[in-house]
């Protein structure tokens, strides 16, 4: 499938954008703080939930691909793609309007979680302009481009995608 040069154009622009823009927010989200009559401690379950799916979707997707079902491929690529966005957006709900939660736990735990989380947090930032890339690769149908970004930035996703609710799941008794 051939595409348009300026549809790429357009697309890497709009890649560039959304990638600086969510990653501004992302880094400025603890300085802004917004008052609601809404009790938004429903969503970090909820967005960890979105997570764990996500982790599931990715699996199926890849299995899909290793399988030359390139259509179904590209479906649950769309799919992880929306279920992230959601993830995204719930997730900056949540740090705006809600004060940090300080891990509770003691001893040898606190560097196990503070590890995961940092390596989580940390791979989340580098993987998300690659994660926008490599979509609009596959979804150009730039093959190479595609799967040589692709066999590095999927498994950073699927951690990401693992560690975010693994995190939760150490974070919740401290609620």
């Amino acid at each position: 499938m051939k595409t348009p040069n300026s549809l790429e154009k357009k697309l890497n622009i709009i890649g560039y954008s959304v990638s600086v823009a969510v990653l501004l927010l992302v880094s400025f989200m603890r300085k802004i703080s917004i008052q609601s009559s809404i009790d938004f401690h429903f969503l970090p379950p909820f967005y960890s939930l979105l997570n764990a799916i996500c982790a599931v979707v990715l699996i199926i997707a890849y299995i899909h691909i290793i399988n030359k079902r390139v259509e179904q491929h590209r479906k649950y690529m769309t799919l992880a793609m929306s279920i992230s966005s959601l993830f995204l957006l719930c997730y900056v709900v949540y740090h705006i309007t809600t004060p940090d939660t300080k891990f509770c736990g003691i001893g040898n735990i606190r560097y196990f979680y503070f590890t995961l989380l940092i390596t989580h947090v940390v791979l989340a930032a580098v993987s998300f302009p690659l994660i926008v890339f490599t979509y609009i690769r596959g979804y150009l149908m730039k093959v190479e481009k595609h799967r040589m970004l692709a066999k590095w930035v999927f498994p950073i996703w699927l951690f990401v995608c693992i560690s975010g609710p693994v995190c939760y799941l150490m974070l919740r008794p401290c609620y």
